[in-house]
């Protein structure tokens, strides 16, 4: 393992961070933030608990579990996608630095940011409504796996895209929209019949429904079903980036 090099593009993907702090943590804490004064301090006394929980504390989870999705997504997307803008890509490729430490390096600095981020707002939250964890290693768990998963669904669309429209394309109409039907804001037992069953091949309802049960102990669908569902869309991730690599799709010119 040329630890080297993985850590070098690690930190130069981290000190990115730090030069868009506003765009990249202070901008999404404060959009969740105005989640929680509205939906918890506001009007989430007006609203009946779910399963003997607050509203506002059982937003916490979703709304944790979106600016994860949504960041991890974006970070490895443009991480992966300004070098073959600029075409320093090549370097990259042709530096005695295999595949997977390229995707471990690139990944694993979108994952940590997302992972800051969820802490941030996870901090963030105990100003407007009280929670606690009840399972906090399986929080833990879904914290890491879906950041690391998303990061590399993010590397993906940073290959695929060929403009800067491209790259935002996923992750807002597809992405968020998939958040907010996954239950963010509500349980799908709240839902009619037909709508939970169609909210079932929503993959990102797993994720939360999950995330969920680890504050709570409440869930939409068994929590093993939720870590199955996690694994399997990591596993297919892994594997279309194997096959990126293998093939050289858009990274040969």
């Amino acid at each position: 393992m040329n630890w080297h090099a993985v850590l070098a593009i690690y930190a130069y993907e981290m000190a990115r961070t730090r030069r868009t702090l506003l765009q990249s943590i202070v901008a999404p804490v404060i959009s969740t933030a105005l989640y929680f004064v509205v939906f918890g301090a506001a009007i989430g006394h007006r609203i009946n608990e779910i399963g003997n929980v607050p509203y506002g504390a059982f937003i916490v989870p979703g709304l944790t579990m979106l600016s994860v999705l949504t960041h991890s997504v974006s970070n490895a997307a443009f991480g992966i996608y300004f070098p073959r803008f600029t075409r320093s890509i090549y370097e990259i490729l042709s530096a005695p630095i295999s595949h997977f430490e390229v995707t471990l390096a690139f990944v694993g600095a979108s994952a940590t940011k997302s992972l800051l981020l969820a802490a941030i707002i996870l901090l963030t939250a105990r100003a407007f409504v009280p929670y606690e964890i009840a399972h906090p290693v399986w929080m833990l768990i879904f914290l890491g796996l879906t950041a690391f998963s998303f990061s590399l669904l993010g590397f993906i669309i940073g290959i695929w895209a060929d403009n800067f429209e491209k790259l935002q394309f996923v992750p807002m109409l597809i992405i968020t929209p998939l958040t907010f039907l996954g239950g963010t804001f509500y349980s799908i037992d709240m839902l009619p019949a037909f709508w939970q069953k169609v909210t079932l091949f929503n993959p990102v309802l797993y994720l939360i429904s999950g995330f969920r049960w680890s504050f709570f102990d409440l869930a939409d669908v068994n929590i093993w079903l939720s870590l199955g569902m996690t694994l399997l869309f990591l596993t297919i991730c892994l594997v279309l980036v194997s096959w990126i690599f293998r093939t050289g799709y858009r990274l040969r010119p």
